[in-house]
This record gives structure tokens, sequence and C-alpha cells, in this order.
């Protein structure tokens, strides 16, 4: 069907953390295979219906994040295709061992579910709140890392993901998220969606920020500004070909996301900038620091992972291209 855009950028419906227990009790329908694992958040992420309906494919760990990783392996190599869910903090920094060693190194086939990742922790405060899962997940090999962006691109994925054998880390908001796409739409995995076209600049965005992306980019566009605002969804493997056209098309590249500056979605595209198309680049991130308590919207607030501080970053960037493209005027002139 491929992609087709909300009419109107609202709440959703129905929770994300719905939508999940939804498709997997769907998926276990269909096929036997599948099996379900968590970490003592059976309630917390509304799993108590699969529970219910498949006892004998539900495993409940209790607060045993490493030990439900190296499970779900086993249970991988035996023919299961297992779903293993905590919160991001901890299926990222306290099973990092488990799912490099258990997991990946073994080729092993799991699709591990992070969710509450970021700010969207919220009063869990600075202890639950990650920043880093990404750069942990990114950093070892044979991982595929995504970030769903809302209901309808998380039951898409899970779909695609129980069918495709390997290791998997799905960074995704527990409740409620913001409408971007219209029920039946389809992703490929790896590739970026063009949300917003533009020709200024290009806003390369994950998760929550690209909701925050499209409301700069209608305030910029009262300002005579015109920029592209990609979502990124997945961050492993980074869409090469879509950050490096943007780049030449638009010159000037930010990124947004819910997490550490450092070593996610920011370092993935730096990268990819750095070795093919150089252009000025800006960052909106964690600013390397941990979190505290607080609700979503402050948090987003006091650390600048909003549409004003996109909006400021994207004039920032215009300010470095444009001085570029005079510097590089002049060079050619003389």
């Amino acid at each position: 069907m491929g992609v087709i855009l909300a009419e109107k950028n609202v709440v959703d419906s129905k929770a994300m953390r719905d939508a999940y227990a939804e498709t997997l009790m769907e998926l276990a329908k269909k096929d036997e295979r599948v099996v379900a694992l968590d970490a003592d958040l059976m309630s917390s992420m509304g799993m108590k219906p699969f529970a219910k309906e498949y006892p004998e494919r539900t495993f409940d760990v209790g607060i045993a994040e490493a030990n439900m990783i190296g499970l779900a392996s086993g249970l991988s190599l035996t023919g299961k295709i297992p779903f293993a869910h905590t919160f991001g903090v901890f299926a990222s920094r306290r099973a990092c061992d488990q799912v490099a060693i258990s997991g990946a190194y073994q080729k092993a086939n799991i699709r591990i579910v992070g969710s509450d990742p970021g700010v969207t922790a919220a009063y869990n405060g600075g202890t639950h709140q990650t920043y880093e899962d990404l750069g942990i997940m990114r950093g070892i090999p044979g991982m595929t890392v995504m970030e769903p962006t809302d209901v309808t691109m998380l039951k898409d994925i899970l779909k695609q993901v129980k069918d495709k054998y390997g290791m998997y880390y799905i960074r995704l908001v527990r409740k409620i998220s913001t409408k971007i796409y219209e029920e039946g739409s389809t992703f490929e995995i790896g590739k970026a969606v063009e949300v917003v076209k533009g020709n200024d600049a290009t806003v390369i965005a994950s998760g929550l920020l690209v909701a925050e992306a499209i409301k700069a980019a209608k305030i910029l566009e009262n300002k005579g500004i015109s920029i592209r605002v990609l979502n990124m969804f997945t961050i492993k493997p980074v869409d090469k070909e879509a950050i490096i056209k943007s780049a030449r098309e638009t010159g000037a590249i930010i990124t947004a996301e819910n997490h550490n500056i450092l070593n996610g979605l920011g370092s993935a595209v730096a990268e990819v900038l750095t070795e093919n198309t150089p252009v000025p680049m800006e960052r909106i991130g964690m600013p390397d620091c941990y979190g505290e308590v607080g609700s979503i919207d402050y948090l987003k607030d006091k650390y600048g992972l909003n549409c004003s501080n996109v909006v400021d970053k994207v004039e920032k960037v215009l300010k470095r291209k444009n001085t570029n493209m005079e510097v590089n005027y002049e060079s050619s002139s003389y």
C-alpha cells in the first residue's frame, strides 16, 4: 500500500502498548512459534490479555532482564520467534552483554522491545530515562535498530520482523503517540520516509521529534523558509541514500532525536555526511546529560526537544550554509 500521511497530526486513538499487545496476539494466532517475554512489566505493557490467551507461550521472568534475553535466545535457537519487552533502560544498559553475546554473537533471532525511551519515562526520572540505548544497540554487530513513530508504523514493523531472521531492537513510546500516518500504511525497513517536502534545509528526525519537526516546518513556512523533514525510523542500517540526497539538494542538515546527541541518530547521520557529502549540520537531543523527574512536555521544553528549538537550529544552520556559499563563491571567483 505504501505510505499515506495523516491529514492531521493528532494524538493516536490507541496507546502504542495496546497496539503492541493486539498485534502480537494477531501474530500468535496465525503462528504458534510466536512467544512473548517480559520482565515484570506485563501489566505496564498491556500484555495480560496475551498471557491469558497464550499462557504456554508467555514468559514473565520477573526483574531479571539479562536472564530474559538469555531465555529469548534459547527459545529462538529452538525455532521460536521471541518478542522480549522491558523498559529501554533495562533492555540496553542492564542486558547489554546478553544481547551482544547470547543474542547477536551466536546469531540468535530475537525482537527486543525497549519502551519508555528518553523523556517519555517522565516521572520515573533520570534512572529510567534512557538516552544511550540507540548508541549501545547500534554498536552491536548484526543489530537492526528502529524507532516506530506511531501506532500505524509500529503495527506494520511488528508484522514485518516476525518473518525476518535476526536481532532487532525496537524502541517505542509506551503510551501516547502523535498520529503521523494513516491506517494501512506500509514501510520499508532501512528507508527514511519524507513527511514534509522542502529545499532550504533538511530535518532528519526520529520518534517523538518527528511531530515536532512537522510543527517547525509550518512555522518556518510562514517565515519563507522551506524545510524537508525525513522520518529516519531505522537508525541502523541508516538510510545513506536519503541522507546524501538531502545534503546535496538542500545543503544543510539538522538531526532531532529523543536521545543523547552522542552515538544515536545524530552521530549516524554525521558519519554518512563526513564520508560522503559534508554540509553544515546541527544536532538536537539530550546534551550528554541525565534527565530528571517531570512531565514529558516539561522535559521536552527543558532540554530543547521541541519545535521551537528545531526552528532555532534551522535558522542557525542556514546562516552557516549561506556563509559557506559566500566563501565558496569568493574562492571560485578568485
